[in-house]
């Protein structure tokens, strides 16, 4: 990708992420359930990742999707320093690196937009400030609807971890990554370098992400699939596609511009 084309993507995709959690020009930030929610998919994750938390060499990976991608976590710091990361940082590292940070901000900017819209939905409820329950979640997931979108949720998931996993195979990335931690620092980067440092140690550690993003991606569109058909148990064991042993086979779900 150019640097031209990678620098408008960030500033679309920042320029997204600062409008959707603006409470001034969307009152639905100021929801209570709003972070009921975000908290309760966090914990709905948490559990979905319990043997890959268990898998010594998978943990680095599911911890690092669970707090840097999926989590509650408040990503603006990361994302403005994305702001700034031209020209500098653009000189200290890969474009694949660049590429998974503004996927990841094109992720959070989705998966808000989302939870917005579902927050709407909660709020609307006989008794608002209720427990969110599993049905509630899905009658809310089912009436934001939008499948295609959706899929390209996960997709952008699944995207930021192939992007990772073919920058640890390049030779020399990971030390130009290290080499850049004291002028990012400097130059007021250090959520961006942070973020970057624990994906790629992360999936180094996995060795090969093919079995470990296959099983996102498995289960992510079953409960998806499940969640739309109104199944009791959307996010009960989804079938055969659990974690296997060392791999790095499978399709590659990437993400458009």
């Amino acid at each position: 990708m150019s640097q031209a084309l990678l620098r408008q993507r960030l500033a679309k995709r920042l320029a997204w992420q600062q409008a959707v959690n603006d409470p001034g020009r969307d009152p639905r930030n100021r929801l209570p359930q709003l972070q009921a929610l975000q908290a309760w998919q966090a914990r709905r994750l948490s559990e979905s990742f319990t043997d890959f938390k268990d898998n010594a060499r998978m943990r680095p990976a599911a911890e690092f999707f669970l707090t840097d991608l999926y989590g509650e976590r408040d990503f603006s710091g990361r994302d403005r320093d994305v702001a700034k990361v031209m020209p500098l940082m653009s000189r200290l590292l890969p474009d694949s690196l660049l590429v998974a940070a503004a996927d990841a901000i094109g992720l959070a900017v989705l998966s808000h937009a989302f939870d917005l819209r579902m927050a709407e939905h909660l709020a609307g409820r006989r008794r608002p400030a209720a427990p969110i329950t599993q049905a509630d979640y899905g009658q809310a997931y089912r009436a934001v609807g939008c499948p295609r979108l959706r899929r390209r949720q996960i997709e952008l998931i699944l995207g930021v971890g192939w992007t990772l996993d073919g920058a640890v195979k390049k030779h020399g990335v990971y030390k130009i990554l290290r080499a850049s931690r004291f002028p990012a620092r400097a130059a007021g980067l250090s959520e961006l370098q942070g973020f970057l440092e624990r994906g790629f140690g992360a999936f180094d550690a996995l060795g090969g992400a093919g079995d470990f993003l296959e099983a996102i991606g498995h289960r992510e569109r079953e409960a998806s699939r499940r969640l739309f058909a109104g199944h009791p148990d959307p996010f009960g064991d989804p079938g055969p596609n659990r974690t296997r042993g060392r791999g790095t086979g499978g399709s590659r779900a990437r993400s458009g511009p």
